[in-house]
């Protein structure tokens, strides 16, 4: 094994089960948060961004778009930071996994300050939601970039397209004792916490910023400190 490669499946890492659930909760509460709170806003799942600035093209009621033209550079560009930090811990065999995870949390812990100190917003066109915003952006792509390299092993947490689709598949599967229904029982136990951990952390997100605004974020920001303290 190389040393990126050491890097890349990680010498300290998360177990497996409970790392996809408090990482795909923090996904899920994140990118709702922000979509509420900053106009429609995407900071895990950016790509949706790009149907939002379609959206206001055609005179839909999005007003803003600068938050989400910056937020796709913005996260490429730290993907790139991130992926690169990787590679010079792997070259000099230093444990990557908690820096990773602090660093989000660190963002992550910006992004709530910053929106209580400069929320709530009431103008979509105002410069100050798009910054703030890129605070998320740049959270939750520390996590995506995580998701393909020292947490390969999981399931994915930002996106849960692929999950879903899985699920279903497996369930038909398993329901119709297909010749590999014993590996789609497995592919079950692992995808279906995910799923549902999103689910809860994009429930919790939109009830949680209804009644506490920025403060909600309290709730990913423990979820990710307990990630940062089960690191082995």
């Amino acid at each position: 094994m190389t040393a990126i490669q050491a890097a890349d499946t990680g010498e300290a890492t998360l177990d497996a089960r409970t790392g996809s659930v408090l990482l795909s909760f923090v996904a899920g509460f994140v990118d709702t948060v922000g979509f509420v709170a900053l106009f429609g806003l995407f900071t895990a799942h950016v790509t949706g961004n790009f149907v939002l600035i379609g959206a206001a093209a055609a005179g839909s009621g999005h007003a803003s778009v600068l938050g989400k033209l910056l937020a796709l550079p913005v996260f490429v560009l730290t993907v790139a930071l991130t992926r690169t930090y990787q590679l010079r811990c792997a070259r000099r065999l230093i444990p990557v996994v908690r820096p990773l995870l602090t660093t989000q949390l660190l963002f992550l812990l910006a992004f709530m300050l910053a929106g209580i100190a400069a929320g709530p917003f009431d103008q979509a066109a105002a410069i100050a939601p798009a910054l703030i915003g890129l605070l998320g952006v740049i959270a939750m792509s520390i996590q995506n970039t995580a998701s393909r390299s020292v947490f390969s092993a999981m399931s994915p947490s930002t996106v849960m397209t692929g999950n879903v689709t899985q699920l279903a598949m497996d369930a038909v599967d398993w329901l119709a004792h297909a010749p590999l229904a014993d590996d789609a029982a497995k592919r079950i136990r692992k995808n279906w916490p995910p799923v549902a951990a999103f689910a809860v952390g994009a429930l919790g997100g939109g009830f949680g910023f209804s009644a506490f605004g920025f403060w909600a974020l309290i709730a990913p920001i423990t979820a990710l400190t307990a990630a940062v303290l089960r690191v082995r």
